[in-house]
């Protein structure tokens, strides 16, 4: 008797004992209502009173619209200010090759944050977005991405490279209001891959920049943007079905539609307590999220932003599937999280320096103080709470605010992904050089620095200088691994002689400076201090060695 075939989604649910392959959903319709417009961030307005209006409902509409015109001049003032680069949705290789010309780093990333979000002038959406508001952009151009990602990428992906099961992907459903993840262990191959996706599961590849030299790309230049890692998930979802419960991220989102297209609900937070949430949520019910401020559709070339702490979820119509890749950006990059490590070193610079905080607690504090003591009308307890306030208001005068900010920028630059080079800088850097064996000898081993050398920085941010107080290290990012944190962070000894020099390089970017301009005890200090960064290719030359 023939065997009957068992898709791996099936197979996987019987080993595992869960329950079968989920069916696909029904036709979701959403209900359009005509009459209604939509603001630029997709939240409906109010439909206006057929009542005459009054005195004081005048008023209000010429406040309405003073603050309209005001926005209207503030919206022109940011375009003329912030131009977008290929805005007409130009091929993103394209796009890239003419940042690529672009000479600063740091205005490179600025213009491909423009690009991203065109029309909306970044200074506009710093200012009234950023961490305030979803917004949705769309564009009735599906090539606006084109370029950046695509499920024939993600196919060639699966065939070529280890992608792994838990660590590179995932597969995952929502029927019922259960949210399940379906990963074997082992290797993801087509074969079985494309057996889950046609049983109704979702896709999820966890790292493409790891893969996808163009995502790549992009992410490493717009971490610069944000002065925080930039990162990146694609989803790939079945028509008919859902693949992630509604849930709030810790992260800023920016969800570019690449193909097909997707349904859309973003919940405001739930509570003050969930506004810029340190950490993501649990999957929610529908119960658990009240009415969506914002439904919409997304379709190839539309942008979705929402701050972290947004709940929201997607679906596919019956008629498409959807893929999409959201960028991420900001997760642990808050004043509360600068704060975890100032106040620590804080203490321990106050209990060296100051003897208020190493006198002892009094004698018999733990009779009057603590939880089982709090509701005690005792004065002892109001002259300890007053003690301590003191001791914190005067911790902030040991504060080592810039070491802590030299922390988080270390923690950046393990986070970073190295810098994806232009042909120029490839042919300038240690990574071009022409060293090579050839018919049986080594040829152009020679080339060395001079004092007449031009160099600078990689990228603006490529190295920063830090000190532990005793050792001066300089940390770097060219040497970082596609792969997020496959690598421990790079760095090396600076000598106290040489300190001089790296901030000169640091703050002279993005301009070319001899070696021989360094501030350095010598010729030979000079010419040793740029071969050592040559060689670990923080800097690059203004010609080929």
């Amino acid at each position: 008797m023939e065997r009957k075939h068992m898709s791996a989604y099936s197979l996987y649910q019987t080993l595992s004992q869960e329950s079968p392959p989920p069916a696909k959903k029904p036709s979701l319709q959403v209900p359009v209502k005509k009459k209604k417009k939509q603001r630029e961030n997709g939240v409906a307005a109010t439909k206006p009173s057929s009542k005459s209006p009054t005195k004081v409902e005048r008023k209000k509409k010429r406040k309405q619209l003073i603050k309209s015109a005001q926005r209207e001049e503030n919206l022109k003032r940011d375009n003329e200010e912030d131009p977008c680069v290929n805005g007409d949705g130009e091929v993103l290789d394209t796009l890239l090759a003419d940042l690529a010309r672009v000479n600063n780093s740091r205005e490179r990333a600025s213009k491909l944050f423009q690009w991203l979000i065109h029309p909306i002038p970044a200074k506009t959406f710093f200012r009234d977005t950023w961490e305030k508001k979803p917004i949705l952009v769309k564009r009735q151009n599906p090539d606006y991405y084109k370029g950046l990602f695509s499920t024939a990428e993600f196919d060639r992906i699966l065939r070529q490279d280890d992608v792994q099961y838990g660590v590179n992907l995932d597969v995952t459903s929502y029927t019922n209001g259960k949210r399940e993840t379906h990963n074997p262990p082992g290797r993801a191959l087509p074969f079985t891959v494309w057996d889950f996706y046609e049983s109704g599961c979702s896709l999820r590849l966890l790292n493409p920049q790891a893969f996808s030299s163009t995502v790549w790309s992009v992410l490493s230049i717009l971490q610069e943007q944000f002065g925080s890692m930039a990162g990146a998930n694609v989803y790939l979802t079945p028509p008919g079905t859902q693949g992630f419960a509604p849930h709030y991220d810790d992260i800023e989102a920016f969800v570019v539609q690449l193909e097909g297209k997707k349904h859309w609900r973003v919940y405001n937070p739930r509570t003050e307590d969930e506004v810029l949430p340190v950490f993501s949520s649990p999957n929610f019910s529908e119960a658990d999220i009240g009415k969506a401020i914002l439904d919409v559709v997304l379709e190839a070339g539309d942008l979705l932003y929402f701050p972290r702490g947004f709940i929201h979820q997607g679906d596919c119509f019956p008629d498409a599937h959807s893929l999409h890749i959201t960028i991420s950006s900001y997760q642990k990059n808050s004043w509360g999280d600068l704060l975890l490590k100032v106040v620590p070193a804080a203490l321990e610079v106050a209990m060296e320096e100051d003897v208020d905080y190493r006198q002892g607690l009094p004698l018999d504090y733990l009779t009057y103080m603590g939880v089982q003591n709090s509701d005690k009308d005792d004065p002892r307890r109001a002259k300890f709470l007053s003690r301590v306030e003191n001791l914190m208001k005067k911790l902030t005068s040991y504060a080592p605010v810039d070491a802590a900010v030299d922390q988080k920028a270390r923690d950046f630059l393990h986070d970073c992904l190295p810098p994806v080079l232009t042909p120029e800088e490839l042919a300038s850097s240690v990574q071009g050089a022409p060293a090579r064996w050839e018919n049986g000898e080594v040829l152009n081993a020679g080339a060395r620095i001079s004092s007449q050398t031009r160099v600078r920085l990689l990228r603006a941010g490529c190295a920063r200088l830090c000190s532990d107080g005793e050792m001066v290290h300089l940390y770097y990012t060219t040497d970082n691994s596609r792969v997020y944190h496959k690598e421990e962070l790079k760095s090396f000894e600076i000598k106290t002689e040489h300190t001089d020099a790296i901030e000169s390089l640091i703050h002279s970017y993005p301009k070319f400076v001899t070696v021989g301009s360094l501030p350095c005890d010598s010729a030979e200090d000079r010419i040793g201090l740029a071969e050592l960064l040559f060689e670990r290719g923080i800097i690059h030359t203004a010609e080929p060695l």
